[in-house]
């Protein structure tokens, strides 16, 4: 499965596009740009598990770091303190990963 099977190409080019410059991504505005934050749950769920390259059941700040670049290859990645904040809005039990549970309710939220 791809991403662009749940969310429109143009979508999720508009979306990385407006986070090109280092230290502008912001999450929120990220996921309602790209159109997933009016997926059904099980579509977050469906997204998390292309996004968890290891398939770990976490993403953690390895991951994240890559986090545009599996929307778009190419893309920038994430700047260390887009990464903390990143992982820190998102982890809610402090284990320095993030979830699929803490995934949906940041997308969500």
């Amino acid at each position: 499965m791809s991403l662009t099977t749940i969310l429109s190409a143009e979508a999720i080019e508009n979306a990385v596009k407006d986070c090109q410059a280092p230290d502008s991504f912001c999450y929120k505005k990220f996921f309602q740009l790209c159109g997933l934050s009016s997926k059904t749950p099980q579509e977050i769920k469906d997204v998390f598990q292309i996004l968890d390259e290891d398939n770990s059941g976490y993403i953690e700040e390895s991951e994240l770091k890559y986090f545009l670049q599996r929307f778009v290859p190419g893309a920038r990645t994430l700047t260390e303190a887009e990464t903390k904040t990143f992982i820190s809005a998102a982890d809610d039990n402090n284990d320095g990963r993030v979830g699929v549970e803490e995934f949906q309710t940041m997308v969500l939220s």
